[in-house]
């Protein structure tokens, strides 16, 4: 088939941007493992996560005002 001025030309897709750095060490993400660089730094982050490392600074909130029912305690008596 013959190209015509109707028939839209082949490209090349844009150029990919840089992917940030890994945010555990700091080294090039890869895009396997997006935003780290390796399933070690994404374990990491994932136990940070899990241990509670990442809490955003705030006043304590007081369960009477969520409206939550109140924690049951093992209280013996």
């Amino acid at each position: 088939m013959a190209d015509n001025e109707n028939t839209p030309r082949a490209t090349e897709p844009p150029p990919a941007k840089p992917l940030k750095p890994c945010a555990v060490c700091g080294k090039p993400a890869q895009p396997r493992y997006k935003p780290f660089c390796s399933a070690r730094c994404a374990d990491i982050d994932l136990g940070r996560w899990l241990k509670g490392s990442y809490v955003i600074p705030g006043e304590p909130v007081d369960e009477a005002e969520t409206g939550l029912p109140p924690r049951e305690r093992d209280e013996d008596g």
